[in-house]
């Protein structure tokens, strides 16, 4: 079993490599960064420009390969570079890291317990109206962009707070709470929370719940759960400790994944509902030509890959045997 973890993680940094040198180089090859300083009024000297630009490691008229071999040497000192605006990457990621997580860590666990959960039930309740609803349901959120179920969310919100501020619509906190984690600030970043955590709990509610209803569906009728019922084991508990298990195994790598790489690619509900966020960042980063940013957006993307594949391996060992004899 450790044999075979260490030659997934080895196959995994090795991907990653792969992945954030390509993600640089296609950065690199195509923005221009340049943009950000032409057409100012008034307009910023070329000297100035070319120097700014070189400091940050972002002039397009040095080789790819040349700043792409100063870019690698920063980050194996776990330097990330500086922004188009001059600022830290470094500082400016641990700040939106923390704000994506933060909305992505209790939504994510919820909306995929309550989607597997729903998926099993619905497949054991075929044909009723539990499972018909659900279905319903499902098709009706996965048919509408995330960012239109945002704004109907903040709609509906502002209707039932009538004038009032109990649901906030938009940020991450009010700003005289900033900094703060008392009770008070505790409450308002709550208060903050539940729309955009609502809306990607429905997306992966729905999601999830079709991928688990399918495979629950498949083995349902499988030998090993009457065989286990034949032995004396009751509905419920053959169902869960036998046809759960088997049935959730396909859907591991989904769930992993989708969770993890929900932290660069909730940009649509961050940009709704105005969260700085990981996701922002990469559609800020494109627009501002910003290449060292978005090769670190490549780079973290990565690593959350190796991430999810270590996870969803030690997921399938803990529910497959098969695995851990390898």
């Amino acid at each position: 079993m450790g044999r075979y973890l260490l030659r997934r993680l080895a196959n995994y940094l090795v991907l990653v490599v792969v992945a954030a040198s390509l993600t640089y180089f296609l950065a690199g090859l195509s923005l221009n960064p340049r943009l950000k300083f032409e057409g100012r009024n008034p307009p910023v000297p070329e000297a100035t420009i070319t120097k700014t630009l070189d400091d940050y490691n972002m002039n397009p008229d040095t080789p790819v390969v040349i700043r792409f071999a100063h870019w690698a040497g920063d980050v194996a000192h776990g330097d990330l570079g500086r922004t188009i605006d001059g600022d830290s990457v470094n500082d400016d990621f641990g700040r939106r890291v923390g704000v994506s997580t933060r909305l992505l860590l209790l939504a994510t666990l919820i909306g995929s317990v309550l989607g597997v959960a729903i998926g099993a039930l619905g497949a054991i309740k075929q044909y009723r109206f539990f499972d018909r609803f659900s279905t319903l349901a499902s098709f009706f959120v996965l048919a509408m962009p995330v960012f239109v179920i945002g704004v109907a969310l903040k709609i509906g919100a502002t209707a039932l707070n009538d004038g009032t501020q109990t649901i906030k619509v938009l940020g991450e906190y009010d700003s005289q709470y900033a900094g703060q984690w008392g009770l008070d600030a505790l409450v308002n970043r709550a208060q903050h929370m539940l729309l955009p955590a609502l809306t990607l709990i429905l997306v992966q509610v729905a999601l999830y719940s079709r991928y688990q209803r399918s495979t629950m569906l498949d083995v349902l009728g499988s030998d090993f759960l009457r065989t286990a019922r034949a032995k004396g084991l009751r509905r419920r508990a053959a169902l869960v400790k036998h046809g759960l298990r088997t049935a959730i195994l396909p859907v591991v790598p989904l769930l992993v994944y989708n969770i993890v790489l929900l932290f660069t690619g909730a940009t649509f509900t961050e940009k709704t509902f105005g969260w700085h966020g990981m996701g922002e960042l990469l559609v800020d980063s494109i627009t501002k030509q910003d290449v060292n940013s978005v090769a670190a957006v490549g780079l973290f993307t990565a690593v959350l890959v190796l991430i999810a594949g270590l996870l969803s391996d030690l997921l399938y060992a803990a529910l497959d045997p098969r695995v851990r004899v390898r």
